[in-house]
């Protein structure tokens, strides 16, 4: 094909046949001129050249547009949730947090295997200093080795500015991890559940890390506390890790139903690392049924680009959301969801596998 009919063809394709009946005419136009074509059809509101000459051949209907396929839904960013908070002057600032592994264990750093170490100096100040940042009135904590660890903790918290001068520690079976609870109120009453020990295939198991209970007064008001770490996904030789898990679930829930029948009006939070995701049947039987009275309502918090991610696993590179706070329906209608937040600041990671999760309560 002649280079000048090729280069009509590539840039008015439309107006090709047309082009041919008049080409014996001369030149008439030209749809790759410098000045036309391209631009003027790219010219909002501008209208196509007219063609130079009527098509000798009627032109096939157009082929229909592809149907349009929907972009994904993007995460909602709230850039406005500050990297850091003041102290609060009313209601209740509650952050729980799985600090991984404060304890003293065998460990691996820096590709040398350490007998008996602590947690790493830079992890424990950076968990303090994530922590310090937000100044909760109360902070939850799973994975806590020894009272003095937690001593450790709530020292370091002091030193970067936040004081949580009262304290409940308690586990269960589990020698070595256990729950911790540290609060700028007077803890006033703590209680211990009367079934921690269930049956799966005819063997008796207690409890890992038991159930946090503890009861705290502030400013004018009462607010009980349940925390939880539940069995991990880790497979384990003495049983199916996810029926054990379910189980100790039902006995939290059982724990969270003997409350409320004592106390229908009491302002319940149920939190820690329940080591399951959302929809899942330990979650599932933890809030109980909903619309019922003793139903439990999940804060959904998200991070500040919309995620929900708490738990990052690096054995399997996921990302899962683990950690969750409930609120029972007394303290529902006080609970500020469009303040509640994952904590998501770039430093993290130096800190724990999981990212803090934050409610605020009116």
């Amino acid at each position: 094909m002649p280079r000048f009919l090729l280069s009509a063809f590539r840039c008015q394709p439309i107006r090709f046949l047309g082009l041919l009946t008049a080409v014996a005419g001369g030149f008439l136009f030209s749809a790759c001129d410098k000045k036309g074509g391209t631009k003027d059809w790219n010219t909002p509101g501008s209208a196509p050249p007219p063609p130079t000459a009527p098509a000798a051949v009627p032109q096939p209907s157009p082929a229909p547009p592809p149907p349009a396929v929907p972009e994904p839904a993007k995460p909602t960013a709230n850039t406005d949730w500050p990297e850091s908070h003041e102290p609060t002057t009313s209601g209740l600032r509650f952050i729980t947090y799985n600090v991984e592994n404060w304890l003293t264990m065998d460990r691996e750093i820096e590709r040398k295997k350490i007998p008996s170490a602590p947690k790493p100096e830079k992890e424990r100040d950076a968990a303090a200093r994530i922590v310090s940042r937000h100044q909760p009135d109360v902070l939850g904590i799973c994975e806590i080795g020894t009272p003095d660890d937690l001593k450790d903790l709530q020292a370091r918290l002091k030193a970067a500015g936040l004081d949580l001068p009262h304290s409940h520690y308690t586990g269960g079976n589990d020698e070595t991890r256990h729950l911790g609870l540290l609060s700028r109120f007077p803890i006033t009453t703590t209680h211990k559940p009367e079934k921690l020990d269930y049956q799966l295939n005819g063997t008796t198991y207690g409890m890992n890390r038991g159930i946090m209970d503890a009861t705290i007064e502030a400013r004018g008001k009462t607010y009980r506390f349940v925390g939880v770490h539940l069995k991990s996904q880790r497979e384990v030789e003495e049983g199916d890790q996810a029926q054990m898990r379910l189980q100790e679930a039902h006995l939290l829930r059982g724990h969270v139903d003997s409350i409320l029948a004592a106390n229908p009006n009491e302002r319940l939070i149920v939190y820690g690392d329940f080591n399951d995701n959302w929809g899942t049947p330990p979650l599932k039987a933890v809030v109980g049924t909903y619309g019922s009275p003793t139903y439990l309502t999940a804060i959904r918090a998200k991070d500040r680009v919309g995620v929900h991610w708490t738990h990052y696993w690096e054995i399997r590179d996921s990302y899962s959301r683990l950690d969750y706070i409930t609120v029972s329906q007394a303290l529902r209608k006080e609970t500020e969801f469009d303040r509640c937040q994952i904590i998501d600041p770039k430093d993290w990671n130096d800190a724990s596998d999981h990212r803090p999760v934050m409610a605020h309560f009116r």
